[in-house]
């Protein structure tokens, strides 16, 4: 994993062309539908698509290449999934969002390549909120009955451990982990590279490499030097990172005393991470209830992910 970036969404997995595909006229003969499973005819099936016994398929859903659904699978629309993903028994994905706000608009969910769905995963779609979609992207693997409310947005290589929730409008940048039996709150950030350690409520932003431990109020205890090593993440900056860590969460000075601190050390410019932990801490901080985003309102503008049907 190379240098994991905060930015989301991502253009090429979610630009408009992304989640539009043409109806096909017939589908390739490598697709395999068992006989027992409901798919709707108008459901776009990439080739090598495999659907096992009892699984559900509903018009709206746009699959890529070499999907595989094991059994017990529902696929709900508007849904666009990319190539590769695996959906194991149980999983329930593109459901309608529980929120009091959706009145049956035509949210949906956008899902990226090679992501694996263990027993039980359930993903909702967007409610009637930002822009109607809940993300996920690419390589990411969620285990037996995790959970990603509507409108959240988990980024690439992430991993949700068993009975991880996702509260709705949480992100999760590249390479972050929730460990098992975790909670997100809603709107809460959880940075690229971080950490949430088991069995913990996470109610406030986490910020970037840092790992946090705890249960009903978990705190930032280190840095994660291990997913920083295996990431690839030069040297100088795992120790900016680190030394920035222990400027905010032991010395606890004011952010803008520790930037021009670390400028100084570092010859006038921070190193990347360094940045993007110094530039998280500060849009955290203008939040409430220590999420940067909580409060912010954002106007609803819907995407449309319906596959584009053309007339016979």
């Amino acid at each position: 994993m190379n240098s994991p970036s905060d930015s989301m969404p991502k253009p090429a997995l979610f630009g408009a062309n992304e989640m539009r595909a043409s109806r096909p006229a017939a589908r390739a003969a490598s697709i395999s539908i068992h006989p027992l499973s409901d798919v709707h005819p108008q459901a776009v099936l990439g080739a090598g698509t495999k659907i096992g016994p009892f699984c559900t398929v509903g018009p709206d859903v746009v699959l890529g290449s070499n999907n595989t659904l094991d059994s017990h699978v529902v696929l709900s629309g508007p849904c666009a999934i990319g190539s590769g993903n695996r959906f194991w028994p149980g999983c329930v994905i593109g459901g309608e969002p529980q929120d009091k706000g959706w009145h049956e608009a035509p949210t949906g969910t956008v899902i990226g390549d090679d992501n694996q769905f263990r027993e039980g995963v359930t993903v909702h779609r967007g409610a009637e909120k930002e822009d109607g979609v809940t993300r996920i992207g690419s390589r990411c693997l969620l285990m037996s009955n995790a959970h990603v409310a509507h409108n959240c947005r988990v980024g690439d290589d992430c991993m949700l451990v068993n009975g991880v929730l996702l509260g709705g409008h949480v992100h999760m940048h590249d390479g972050a982990i929730v460990s098992g039996n975790s909670v997100v709150h809603h709107f809460a950030t959880v940075g690229t590279l971080a950490f949430v350690s088991g069995g913990g409520k996470l109610v406030r932003d986490l910020p970037p490499y840092m790992l946090s431990a705890g249960t009903d109020n978990p705190t930032v205890k280190t840095v994660n030097l291990v997913g920083m090593q295996r990431a690839g993440i030069p040297d100088v900056e795992i120790r900016g990172v680190k030394l920035a860590h222990r400027l905010l969460y032991r010395s606890r000075k004011p952010i803008a005393e520790i930037r021009k601190e670390l400028e100084a050390k570092f010859g006038g410019e921070c190193p990347p991470a360094v940045e993007r932990v110094l530039s998280f801490v500060e849009n955290q901080s203008g939040g409430r209830n220590g999420r940067g985003r909580d409060g912010k309102k954002v106007p609803y503008e819907p995407v449309s992910i319906h596959p584009i049907r053309r007339a016979a």
